[in-house]
């Protein structure tokens, strides 16, 4: 069967987020998401997704000719696609380890290796947006951002998952404490905070974030390639 997904970029870098920060990959980016974070680093996936259709076949060969044995399914928002499971299938086939960046609103069963959840807090929303005048897509974003049933269903299904949260403001943390009492089955280790932004964080912001990190059991998580190459494409 041919099967195409709408594909907004891949290509070959190291991994700048999560576990495994630093690792390289080979990265595959759908464009196209249910959700538009006011702060998406990724707007040509998401805000205005680019991109063409490609063939899963050559989406497959082109990520075992990299020779990346680790591979990254990231968006938009792969998840609400519904043929990851070919890709993902074709990429197991192959060896390859497959981490799957998602929101965690739609729960999927694909081939995985570590699912990657970002859970959506308030400060993502879009208010006041000039790209949503009719604010439209403020609504939508925030009657879908978090799904208690697909994220427990994620943690219950991924053996291998880390819940990653994009904070801007220490009082994030108090939204973040009641998700994760919404949630069971979670390890402290799952748990990583990512400062919100496109350009290495101010010193004052990193150490607040490690403070908690510390005193709570959880992660700190850089942006890794941001610190390297900027916020440019294809990195």
């Amino acid at each position: 069967m041919d099967v195409r997904l709408p594909i907004s970029e891949s290509f070959t870098s190291l991994q700048g987020e999560g576990k495994l920060a630093g690792v390289p990959s080979h990265f595959i980016r759908l464009g196209g998401c249910n959700l538009r974070c006011a702060w998406c680093d990724t707007p040509y996936a998401s805000w205005t997704p680019d991109g063409e259709a490609q063939d899963v076949k050559a989406l497959v060969a082109a990520c075992v000719a990299s020779g990346a044995k680790h591979v990254v399914v990231t968006g938009g928002e792969p998840m609400i696609f519904k043929h990851l499971d070919v890709l993902c299938d074709g990429l197991r086939a192959q060896g390859r380890h497959i981490t799957i960046e998602t929101a965690g609103t739609v729960s999927r069963a694909v081939a995985c290796n570590l699912m990657s959840i970002s859970p959506k807090l308030a400060n993502s929303t879009p208010r006041n947006d000039p790209r949503d005048p009719s604010g439209e897509w403020t609504a939508l974003h925030e009657a879908r951002r978090i799904n208690v049933p697909a994220l427990q269903a994620l943690i219950d299904e991924y053996a291998e998952r880390q819940l990653k949260f994009v904070v801007a403001d220490p009082a994030d943390l108090r939204e973040i404490d009641l998700l994760l009492s919404r949630l069971a089955g979670w390890n402290k280790e799952d748990v990583l905070l990512m400062p919100e932004g496109v350009v290495p964080p101010k010193p004052e912001t990193t150490d607040w974030i490690v403070r908690e990190c510390v005193a709570r059991g959880w992660r700190y998580c850089p942006r890794l390639h941001i610190q390297l190459f900027g916020n440019v494409r294809g990195t």
